[in-house]
C-alpha cells in the first residue's frame, strides 16, 4: 500500500512567542540517548568506573561546533553572503561529519585529562553516535531536508514548493533519504552492541563504526540532491566517507594484527 510522507512543520510548539523547534528536540534528545549508551556500554564491558557525563557537556559544545563549522564550510558561498545566518542552527545545519571529526580530537584530550583509555572512549562513544545519528535523522523530517532525488515508489516523501530545489520546482515526491539513514545509522549500533557482547579489543567497534557509516553514507549520498560542494565530481560528504573508511580499514587491520 503506497504510503507518502509530510512534515507537519518545523514548530512544535512555542512560548511566549518563542518558537521551539522540532529539530532542537529531537537533537537534545538524540545527544542524550548517545551519551546514556556510551556512559552503559563503558561500565559494563570496560571499567566500572567512569568519568563520560563528567566531560560530556564540553563534548556537547564540541561536537556541536565542529558540526555546524564543518557545515558552513561545505555551504561557504551562502554563508559568506549571510554571515549572520552562520549562529542559527535550530532550523537545522549540521554536519555528523563535521562532529566526528572534532569529537574524535577532543574525546583524546579528555582521555587525556581524565586518565581513561582512548580507544575505549572511541568505542562507546561512537557506538553512541550510531544511535544519536538515527534518531537525530528525525529532525530532517521536520525541517523537510536531506531528501534524496524524485521518485514515485510507494514510501515517497511530500516536500513543499518553499524547499524544493529550482531545478526540482515541478517535482512534489522525492527520496526520503534521512530515514534511509536512520534505518541503517539503527542497524549499525545493533552490529556495534553485538560487537561488545561477544567481546572486542578496545578500538575494533570504533573502526567497526568508521567503516560501516562511511558505507552507509556513500549509499545514501547516491540518492540526495542537496551536496552544494563536490571534489573532482563528487560530492564532499562521499569523499569524507572514502577517508572515513580508508581510516577505519588500516584500524582493522592494525588490530586484527
Amino acid at each position: 500500500m503506497p504510503i507518502s510522507f509530510q512534515s507537519p512543520g518545523e514548530v512544535a510548539f512555542t512560548i511566549f512567542s518563542f518558537p521551539v523547534y522540532y529539530y532542537g528536540i529531537i537533537i537534545a534528545f538524540a545527544i542524550f540517548a548517545g551519551v546514556y549508551i556510551a556512559d552503559f556500554l563503558y561500565k559494563k564491558y570496560y571499567d566500572k568506573v567512569s568519568y563520560i557525563f563528567d566531560f560530556t557537556p564540553y563534548m556537547i559544545i564540541f561536537g556541536i561546533l565542529g558540526a555546524r563549522l564543518y557545515y558552513c564550510l561545505v555551504n561557504f558561498s551562502y554563508y559568506l553572503i549571510h554571515p549572520i545566518e552562520i549562529f542559527n542552527i535550530r532550523q537545522g545545519g549540521l554536519s555528523i561529519h563535521g562532529m566526528i571529526i572534532v569529537g574524535v580530537f577532543a574525546l583524546w584530550g579528555f582521555s587525556k585529562i581524565y586518565k581513561m583509555n582512548f580507544l575505549k572512549l572511541l568505542d562507546v562513544f561512537l557506538c553512541g553516535t550510531a544511535l544519536a545519528q538515527s534518531i537525530g535523522r528525525g529532525g530532517n523530517f521536520f525541517n523537510s531536508e536531506a531528501f534524496g532525488i524524485p521518485t514515485d515508489l510507494p514510501w515517497k516523501l511530500f516536500i513543499p514548493v518553499s524547499h524544493r530545489p529550482l531545478e526540482y520546482i515541478d517535482f512534489e515526491y522525492f527520496h526520503p533519504t534521512f530515514l534511509y539513514e536512520s534505518i541503517l545509522d539503527f542497524v549499525i549500533f545493533l552490529i556495534l552492541l553485538f560487537m561488545f557482547k561477544k567481546g572486542v579489543r578496545p578500538g575494533k567497534a570504533a573502526g567497526s563504526y568508521l567503516v560501516l557509516y562511511a558505507l552507509v553514507r556513500i549509499f545514501v549520498e547516491h540518492f540526495r540532491i542537496d551536496s552544494v560542494l563536490n571534489v573532482a565530481g563528487f560530492p564532499v560528504a562521499q569523499v569524507v566517507s572514502a577517508v572515513m573508511l580508508l581510516i577505519g580499514t588500516i584500524c582493522l587491520v592494525r588490530i586484527k594484527n
